[in-house]
């Protein structure tokens, strides 16, 4: 098999994939659907998008921690099931309303927010189950895989989406019945998970009840200098700079002036630069933190780019790079978060770094969307493009000066080549310790 997909030599994984890839068609579907339909009840509000898109996220950063430690105390197989429930219910509900005629915008505040309280949980929860899926030599290529099925949903939701609305007139209506298909879509992963066999899973032991739990994955972290700076550069990307979906609504509309279908295309567009990466960052064995940097820059400096896109069809044009270094940054960071962190600590930093990913998004959104409102949809991406750059940057240089005020970590930032990058700066963050005070 190729190197590529070699994680799909697991029959666990196999199931697993193909309900996720069911189940993410259907999430991209509704958020198209979702986004169409808050500017339909809105007179095409860049704020109403914001604060939904905030809304939705908004669990992750209260949840998070805790979401995380639940990950480590239970079965995820069973939680991932009870999540996929907890988000097809709001999605039947918000289908239902609009399918009636009688959503309004607040229906869409609450159900948005329902819907990300299930999310929150799920998240945590699906990414480090992976690691019980598969070895540790292919888990790198599984969660590229995931990204890649994500994104490859991502090809053919929006499009998907697009045209549903405009077969059934583009209205309210219309919008109703692409979210009820997602709402079907959560049947999938919850029949594959149950197929699942059990006996090949590598269940770590739950963590033990008792107080201290979530503080104590927090230590991990703040003792982790390798971990601090992924999380520091996902916040900055993850805040300002990955709002272009909201974007490309505005884009689409106000700048643009087109409908539902090309708006859903555009979404096609970038899913095509997103799966490239994926499934790049899926061939690589080995994550450091120079790739999820230079991803990082490299996407704000296409997302300034795309704010000067002249017209529709060079904007779409644009599209797939942002979606390329957008993923090539997210997969790395996410694959180096994994098989950097403890078996028994993975629910709970996966849960800080979903807080940190998505948590920030209800901070971005609802200012991203205030600045495409006031000054403009282009406004949105080169300042989401240059405050991600600053970020990154600011985030490399204060790791760069820790390193460098202690001797033994100078070469932290890239580690020996043949040594767990982890064990290696665990080691030497020990040795500086010793070192006398006036040598940092």
């Amino acid at each position: 098999m190729s190197p590529t997909f070699r994680a799909l030599s697991n029959r666990n994984y196999r199931r697993y994939a193909t309900g996720s890839v069911v189940s993410n068609v259907g999430t991209w579907m509704q958020r198209v659907a979702q986004d169409w339909l808050v500017l339909q009840l809105t007179a095409n509000s860049g704020t109403a998008i914001g604060i939904t898109t905030g809304l939705q996220f908004l669990p992750f950063l209260v949840l998070s921690p805790f979401a995380g430690l639940i990950a480590d105390r239970v079965p995820k197989r069973r939680l991932l099931q009870v999540t996929n429930v907890m988000m097809a219910v709001p999605a039947l509900l918000l289908g239902v309303l609009a399918v009636t005629g009688t959503a309004q915008i607040w229906h869409v505040y609450v159900l948005a927010f329902t819907l990300g309280v299930g999310a929150a949980f799920d998240a945590p929860a699906r990414q480090s189950f992976v690691s019980e899926i598969v070895d540790a030599d292919d888990l790198t290529n599984a969660v590229g895989l995931n990204s890649a099925s994500f994104n490859a949903a991502r090809i053919v939701g929006p499009a998907l989406a697009g045209l549903l609305i405009a077969a059934f007139g583009g209205g309210v209506q219309a919008t109703g019945f692409v979210i009820l298909i997602n709402a079907v879509s959560y049947i999938a992963p919850i029949l594959m998970l149950q197929r699942l066999d059990t006996a090949a899973l590598d269940t770590p032991t739950p963590v033990g009840r008792g107080p201290g739990a979530i503080r104590e994955g927090i230590r991990y972290v703040r003792g982790r200098p390798d971990l601090k700076l992924v999380l520091a550069i996902v916040f900055f990307t993850g805040t300002f700079g990955l709002n272009f979906q909201m974007t490309s609504a505005l884009m689409a509309t106000k700048v643009f002036d087109k409908g539902p279908t090309e708006y859903g295309l555009l979404g096609t567009f970038m899913a095509f630069g997103s799966l490239t990466g994926a499934l790049i960052a899926a061939r690589r064995v080995r994550v450091r933190h120079r790739m999820i940097l230079g991803a990082a820059v490299a996407f704000g400096l296409v997302e300034i780019a795309a704010a000067f896109a002249p017209t529709y069809a060079v904007y779409a044009v644009i599209t797939p790079l942002l979606g390329l270094s957008a993923l090539t940054m997210i997969t790395s960071a996410n694959a180096f978060v994994q098989l950097h962190t403890d078996a028994g600590m993975r629910g709970r930093v996966m849960a800080l770094y979903m807080m940190i990913f998505m948590g920030g998004t209800p901070l971005g959104s609802p200012f991203i969307g205030w600045i495409g409102e006031t000054y403009g949809a282009r406004a949105t991406l080169w300042l989401g493009g240059s405050l991600t750059i600053v970020g990154a940057l600011a985030s490399a240089g204060w790791f760069w000066l820790a390193a460098r005020r202690r001797s033994d970590v100078l070469t932290a930032f890239e580690g020996p080549s043949n040594v767990n990058p982890r064990v290696w700066v665990d080691q030497a963050v020990v040795r500086a310790q010793k070192l006398p005070e006036r040598s940092r």
